[in-house]
């Protein structure tokens, strides 16, 4: 087998990813973690520690701003559109005039054929695009792309704590705080575990515990059960909510089954085929937690598989 091999910087930042995390080092150096190791008991300079209240100021900065924008919503979309080069050169549009908002601890799903521009809009809401027109304005907020991206060479606690780690938390306190969450959602014992040795289902909740790490206060989930099997994707919803109501957070969850959408969120808000834009939404009054067979769920579930089939008609 070959080796493993580090890829070094992560360009679209999806490992410790962020709006306004851009300053923050994305890739780490296995020769560098051995220097850092050795000057774990050295004093930090002056610059270290001039550096450190720097960015300890950004991080209050930005969160008196993300506080006084959860007064109103914790993400608002307005009027958005995007459009990519073709392979012939021609624009694609992939999101057109598309407005939407999440209130500060609501799960917003937003549900859609494949390739309407779901996981665009979570990228332009992460800063990790730009809308060519229409505005975004959000808390901080880091994504949870569809694939879990751990890294093959690190253990299950290296692979959580990675954003502390780009942070330039000690590895100490790292794993010490994504080990407390390991206890927390299930994965005590697995902590030095390797990705290949953890079941699907382990591995999301590692990538989901990177991402709540993060610290970010709002987080968009892109299909994160879509690989999953029917048993363990109905074990992930359960643990999804109990994981929420531990850590509260506002989610804007991307998804194409509108049965997960409609158990698992505070409203619904349904996407037209490409160039994307929002049919309808839907509030989910359900308490949960919600069963599929459930009378209201199943309404919900038909009334916006009729909005799918609307905007595919237009």
């Amino acid at each position: 087998m070959a080796p493993h091999t580090n890829p070094g910087a992560d360009p679209l930042n999806l490992w410790g990813n962020a709006r306004e995390g851009s300053y923050v080092q994305t890739g780490l150096d296995p020769g560098l973690e051995a220097e850092r190791e050795r000057e774990t008991h050295t004093e930090r300079t002056d610059t270290e520690r001039t550096a450190q209240t720097a960015s300890v100021a950004r991080a209050q900065r930005a969160a008196h701003a993300a506080d006084e924008l959860q007064a109103e919503s914790a993400v608002r979309v307005s009027a958005v559109s995007r459009a990519y080069a073709g392979e012939d050169g021609a624009p694609v549009r992939a999101l057109t005039d598309i407005t939407l908002h999440a209130a500060p601890g609501e799960l917003l799903a937003v549900v859609g054929p494949s390739g309407c521009g779901k996981t665009t809009l979570l990228e332009l809401i992460c800063g990790l695009q730009r809308p060519d027109a229409g505005t975004i304005e959000c808390a901080p907020a880091a994504l949870m792309p569809q694939r879990d991206l751990l890294l093959p060479w690190l253990s299950a606690v290296d692979n959580a704590a990675l954003a502390l780690r780009i942070a330039r938390v000690s590895r100490a306190q790292a794993r010490e705080r994504a080990a407390e969450m390991f206890a927390e959602l299930g994965l005590a014992g697995f902590e030095q575990a390797r990705p290949d040795q953890l079941s699907g289902g382990m591995r999301q909740r590692v990538a989901f515990v990177r991402t709540l790490l993060s610290g970010k206060r709002l987080l968009c989930l892109d299909e994160p059960f879509g690989a999953l099997d029917a048993i363990t994707r109905a074990e992930m919803h359960a643990w999804l909510m109990d994981a929420l109501a531990r850590e509260p957070r506002t989610v804007v969850l991307v998804t194409h089954d509108v049965e997960e959408a409609v158990v698992l969120a505070d409203r619904v808000a349904v996407i037209s085929p490409r160039p994307g834009r929002v049919v309808q939404e839907l509030e989910v009054t359900p308490a949960r937690p919600r069963v599929r067979t459930d009378p209201d769920v199943v309404g919900l579930r038909e009334q916006a598989l009729a909005a799918l089939e609307q905007g595919s008609a237009r």
